[in-house]
């Protein structure tokens, strides 16, 4: 067996094996053989599929959640969004079971047909009843705290086994090989080093999320908070109207979004900007506009709830840089599908190209790009890596700051929580830090221009809700300076190929 190839499950280093003249046997492959040995190599796959479908089936049954002395109340007086009744209890803890029941049932049928070669559907569709279990506990509102970790856990190994580890289903029949970076970009955004801050600061928020989760599900009594305290900030915060605003957890919600986005930073090869801009696409809008809405609603806080949580706080300080840090990918995802279909890629449809991908093009090598398996000699040269794109100009710096005294000045003068005056400084502190932030990103530098606009405002609607003399001139003051220093650009680091006529 060559050395090269012992080992491979995914498809896509097949693959590059098989472009360099290598397989398992020394010889080269065509699409069908590939195709074959590949699930020759990932036949485990199946059976640990099979082997969790018996865990979810039994699950009910083994963890008790018909037990009602291990049934959990939801914290603030919640029920669900299904019922309001004496049942309410009941049919929780029987809505679970039957969804783990089917479910479990489902991923043995579909393990077992995934046995055969040449079967994507039954693998897609063993990834949705996975994605169903993300979400079942918290849609359900999981009476049993057992039966929410197990969901949510299972669900996550089945995402991992069926499109994860051995990649997307049948991918290898259509995927254009070709070098990784894009054309005219001097890094590669897709590049291991590139997602892994990606995937640890998603793997962080989950953990977040999952704590306050917790508490809202009835599963913990109280939430740790080092600068707030609990009934006087936290709890507040999560069981206050806005939060039972949404038929379900919030923070059970932001939970599964982020177990989302710490999958899917594992998910594809370093060229996945090209080779799936469906998934680059889903990402994105994973990160980005939810992520904005995610952040809006923690920061809207003190306006609205007039109490701060730290975690809650947390859990947005943990999205914001992730949009920061995922725009780039996009913006060379939507380059190679608009260059793809101007060639003709797939025939120049944009379906298809979105679907399956294009040709490299002008790509060029990934050479500066450090390897992922050696971060841990230099993990300082990873660390760097993973930030390219991203830079903090001078005035940028000085102008995140300038929002973090906007969410401050309340308290250091003296202002009514719950007044207009502090309303301004708190909503106009959090639009700054978020739109100053965000332009540290390199491909989109000019939406520091909103904060010239934010800033003009914030001096000007103070003025409007008779503040203190002494607290309208610091607002004013810090206002005026936001506008001006958002209008310099600031140098930027890197190369974005034809999109640096959009980087002013």
């Amino acid at each position: 067996m060559n050395m090269k190839t012992r080992g491979v499950t995914r498809p896509a280093a097949l693959h590059e094996a098989r472009d360099d003249g290598h397989d398992a046997d020394g010889d080269g492959m065509d699409t069908d053989q590939m195709l074959v040995r590949h699930h020759r190599t990932t036949l485990w796959i199946p059976w640990a599929l099979i082997l969790l479908g018996v865990w979810v089936l039994l699950a009910p049954f083994m963890l008790g959640y018909l037990n009602e002395d291990l049934w959990a109340q939801p914290s603030g007086g919640r029920g669900a969004w299904f019922a309001e009744t004496e049942t309410y209890d009941s049919l929780r803890a029987w809505l679970m079971t039957w969804s783990d029941v089917i479910s479990g049932a489902l991923l043995v049928v579909l393990g077992w047909r995934a046995l055969k070669p040449d079967r994507p559907v039954s693998r897609w569709a063993a990834c949705f009843v996975g994605i169903w279990l993300v979400f079942a506990p918290v849609v359900l509102w999981s009476p049993s705290a057992a039966g929410f970790a197990s969901d949510s856990l299972v669900g996550l190994l089945v995402i991992a086994l069926t499109i994860l580890i051995p990649g997307m289903p049948n991918m290898i029949s259509f995927m254009q090989m070709g070098p990784g970076q894009p054309p005219g970009w001097s890094y590669n955004p897709s590049s291991w080093a590139q997602r892994s801050i990606l995937i640890a600061l998603g793997f962080a928020g989950l953990l977040v999320s999952r704590y306050l989760a917790s508490y809202q599900l009835g599963y913990i009594d109280t939430v740790w908070d080092p600068f707030f305290g609990f009934e006087g900030g936290t709890q507040q915060v999560l069981d206050s109207q806005m939060s039972h605003f949404w038929p379900i957890s919030d923070a059970a919600l932001g939970g599964a979004a982020y177990s989302f986005e710490f999958l899917m930073g594992f998910m594809g090869s370093e060229k996945r900007w090209r080779t799936m801009p469906w998934m680059v696409t889903m990402f994105g809008i994973l990160v980005i506009p939810l992520g904005l809405s995610h952040i809006a609603l923690v920061m809207s806080q003190p306006a609205v709830v007039h109490h701060w949580s730290t975690f809650a706080l947390l859990a947005a300080a943990v999205m914001l840089p992730m949009i920061t840090l995922t725009v780039d990918e996009v913006v060379a995802m939507g380059q190679h599908m608009r260059d793809g279909i101007r060639r003709g890629d797939r025939d120049g449809s944009t379906w298809k190209v979105f679907w399956l991908g294009g040709e490299a093009g002008d790509s060029r090598p990934d050479e500066r790009s450090p390897v992922i398996a050696e971060g841990h000699d230099e993990p300082g040269r990873l660390f760097r890596a993973s930030l390219w794109g991203a830079s903090v100009p001078w005035n940028l710096g000085i102008v995140t700051v300038l929002g973090l005294w906007l969410l401050a000045t309340p308290v250091v003068f003296g202002v009514d929580i719950r007044s207009g005056a502090a309303d301004v400084a708190h909503i106009g502190g959090a639009v700054v830090i978020v739109v100053a932030v965000i332009a540290w990103g390199e491909v989109v530098r000019a939406l520091r221009l909103l904060n010239a606009v934010a800033g003009l405002a914030i001096a000007g609607l103070v003025l409007l809700t008779s503040p203190p003399a002494r607290y309208a001139v610091a607002v004013v003051a810090t206002g005026l300076a936001v506008a001006a220093l958002s209008l310099r650009r600031g140098r930027i680091t890197e190369s974005y190929g034809d999109w640096r006529l959009l980087v002013r």
